[in-house]
């Protein structure tokens, strides 16, 4: 369809991508006064409406806070390899009329409907000429197009491949990060072992340690290291005589000519279709942001996080063979943590090693996690080719994991179908295509045993006002992949069987309904299910916002799904229907431009049919001051807490230093607070400090094994400098 004249004059002409291309004239007349009328208030909304630059998106914040809330697992984590994307567009906007697919995908600030609403709409009405444009894309409110303004344009060229590496080298940005934490209080794991006691303590210190830099160019060219030390791991001593227990490092190039799309030498990750065999980037679970269900962004990034776990280490490329045709080749070595076990054999001289389970979570505190580091090595190889369609891709992929040990599971009901051995080889086929504003897409993928994963999906934007994703999975149970991270309710891409369904409704301006109902069944025993089992979860958030004022919102979670409970009578355990509900109401009021309020209060309780109910609450209030023009900056938050135990907690994203963050479980009768200071009065520093504390009415020490803390309270500061240079 061709542009409509005038479209410079009017800045867009609304054309819903639902419609045919033919419009009568009383409605192009009408959707081009309410572009006019749209313009207007967007110019004069964002003129003093801005997002501060150190401010992690709060569309990020919520995926974190449901992540982990869904994995049940709380903890801290580096930021960066999430937020750095969105930290270089600020200072070179993403050009909207040349961006693909993947790198919208990489914002993670929109829904997959947005997109391909924005897609289509760029494809029927051409190039945008006014950034205010976006009003006229179907589903993108004002929130959702504020939070897309700082890292946006409709200038630039991203085919400009004139610049040397030479050039990016030094025409960059430098980053350099320095960051300490320690809990105050001492810890059983740092103490002497006493007279006649037996067991293991910690290695090292108490003091954890952060070290980063990074060079940068845009987002076509970066390179820089990473080193970490963890609580109780030694420094430049004992078993670290080089200093930090780990160390990463990375050069990238993006972009640097019309065939080179991509090269990475080191660390880096790479994100395959939707996750069935191999998706090593950030993948969000179910969340308030319901139609966001797809795997996507680009197949090979950079990396540069602390997380010891989930990445490859060697080269790989990505070339562009023609228009349509897309390679991706990759190979990576590196070390593994296993526990290593010697199996019985003939002859007595020549043992053989072999290792029961991998270790994931980094820490090298004890003897027993110092011998299991590097104990094994994974080499990892494949690739992907992909053909691109006018609206859609086809693409195969593969991946060899080979193990240099054999691994031998202890056999257990539930793991009869894990992999053992030391290789497997996955091979998938992903595809994707738009219709109007239809988007299907999915994986298939099959192991070297012949067993048969699928996952499929539809998104559709079903009215200017209504989005709706619909989202099939089938992983059965022997199916194996070492790095499969599908979206589904389980990790591992096993055993599971489930549907989805998503939506979000916008009645009217000012107003969000979100919600999501998913439906499994586990044919065969889990970990913590010795039968088959199944389950169900539903939750909704009904939003009310005003820019520049408040937001506002109550949520309902509810999930049931069959876990063990042990059955005193008979002395066995047996899945059965556990159930978790969760309510929440949460208000946001920003009491000046610098000020922001916000409170919130979480209800719920936890039962079944056997044990006793669990029920409990929290309430905090938080305080954001951000002065405009003043060099100190901070946020706090006092809360208090009051459940029955572990079962039913509350997870609740916390501000942590910058591009840092965490998300901890709030339970038991207690309280908890923090304040963060940052200050940013000296030419390219941040400087930040953190103190945070738990404190626990209810019991006489913090915390288990050799993490004990003998009084109810636990106490962690932490600082970090930021130099840019």
């Amino acid at each position: 369809m061709p542009a409509i004249p005038n479209k410079r004059l009017t800045f867009s002409t609304y054309i819903a991508v639902t419609t045919q291309a033919k419009m009568s004239k009383p409605i192009k007349s009408s959707l081009l006064i309410f572009s006019i009328i749209f313009s207007s208030t967007v110019c004069l909304f964002s003129q003093t409406d801005t997002i501060p630059a150190d401010e992690i998106p709060e569309p990020i914040q919520r995926v974190l806070e449901d992540y982990l809330q869904n994995s049940d697992e709380e903890g801290e984590f580096d930021f960066n390899t999430l937020y750095e994307n969105l930290e270089r567009y600020r200072e070179d906007p993403l050009n909207l009329n040349t961006a693909s697919e993947a790198d919208l995908q990489d914002l993670r600030l929109i829904s997959d409907i947005q997109i391909t609403n924005f897609l289509q709409y760029r494809e029927v009405a051409g190039e945008l000429v006014s950034i205010y444009e976006l009003q006229a894309v179907p589903g993108l409110d004002l929130v959702t197009i504020q939070a897309l303004l700082p890292y946006v344009a409709i200038t630039g060229d991203t085919d400009d491949y004139q610049e040397s590496i030479g050039n990016m080298i030094t025409g960059g940005q430098n980053e350099l990060y320095l960051r300490w934490s320690r809990i105050l209080e001492p810890q059983r794991g740092y103490e002497p072992l006493a007279e006649g006691e037996t067991g293991s303590r910690y290695e090292g210190d108490p003091n954890q340690l952060y070290l980063r830099y990074k060079h940068s160019f845009s987002n076509r060219m970066s390179f820089g290291f990473t080193a970490e030390k963890d609580r109780g791991e030694s420094f430049f001593r004992a078993s670290n005589q080089k200093g930090f227990d780990y160390y990463s490092a990375h050069f990238y190039l993006r972009d640097y000519n019309r065939t080179l799309k991509a090269l990475a030498l080191g660390d880096y990750t790479i994100s395959l279709g939707q996750g069935l065999i191999l998706y090593s980037g950030f993948g969000s679970g179910k969340s308030v942001l319901a139609t966001s269900v797809k795997r996507g962004g680009r197949v090979v990034r950079p990396y540069s996080s602390a997380n010891e776990a989930n990445f490859m280490r060697g080269a790989a490329i990505s070339l562009n063979l023609a228009d349509k045709w897309d390679v991706t080749a990759f190979v990576s070595y590196r070390g593994r943590d296993g526990n290593l076990t010697v199996s019985d054999t003939l002859d007595a001289d020549q043992p053989v090693l072999s290792f029961t389970s991998l270790d994931i979570d980094g820490l090298h505190r004890t003897p027993n996690e110092i011998e299991d580091r590097n104990a094994l090595h994974q080499l990892s190889f494949g690739g992907s080719v992909k053909y691109y369609l006018n609206k859609g891709h086809v693409a195969i992929n593969a991946l060899t994991d080979r193990l240099d040990k054999t691994l031998v599971r202890q056999v257990q009901p539930y793991n009869r179908y894990y992999f053992r051995g030391n290789s497997i080889t996955n091979v998938s086929l992903d595809y994707a295509y738009r219709w109007r504003n239809f988007h299907f897409f999915g994986e298939t993928a099959t192991d070297d045993r012949g067993s048969l994963a699928t996952l499929n999906s539809l998104v559709a934007g079903l009215d200017p006002k209504v989005d709706l994703a619909v989202l099939h999975r089938h992983f059965p149970r022997d199916y194996v992949a070492l790095n499969a991270n599908p979206f589904a309710e389980t990790s591992g891409a096993r055993n599971e069987s489930g549907l989805y369904l998503g939506l979000i409704v916008r009645p009217a301006f000012g107003w969000q309904l979100s919600g999501y109902f998913d439906l499994w069944r586990h044919p065969w025993l889990r970990f913590n299910a010795d039968a088959p089992s199944g389950g169900y979860e539903y939750r909704f958030r009904l939003t009310h916002f005003k820019k520049r004022t408040y937001e506002a919102y109550i949520e309902v979670r509810d999930e049931v799904k069959g876990k063990n409970i042990t059955v005193f009578e008979n002395k066995t355990d047996w899945p059965m229907p556990s159930r978790i509900f969760q309510a929440r109401l949460h208000l946001a009021y920003q009491l000046s431009k610098s000020l922001e309020w916000r409170s919130r209060l979480d209800v719920g309780f936890a039962d079944n049919e056997i044990n006793n109910l669990q029920q409990g609450f929290v309430i905090y209030q938080d305080l954001l001051f951000r002065p405009i023009g003043f060099p100190l900056s901070f946020t706090t938050r006092f809360a208090l807490m009051d459940t029955d135990g572990y079962a039913i907690r509350f997870y609740s994203y916390e501000n942590n230093l910058l591009y840092s963050f965490s998300i901890p479980a709030y339970y038991n009768r207690g309280s908890r607070w923090y304040i963060n200071l940052r200050y940013k009065g000296i030419r390219n520093m941040t400087i930040e400090a953190r103190i945070a504390q738990t404190y626990w009415w209810n019991q006489e020490s913090f915390g288990s094994g050799l993490e004990t803390i003998d009084e109810p309270k636990r106490t962690q500061v932490a600082a970090q400098i930021k130099y840019r240079f």
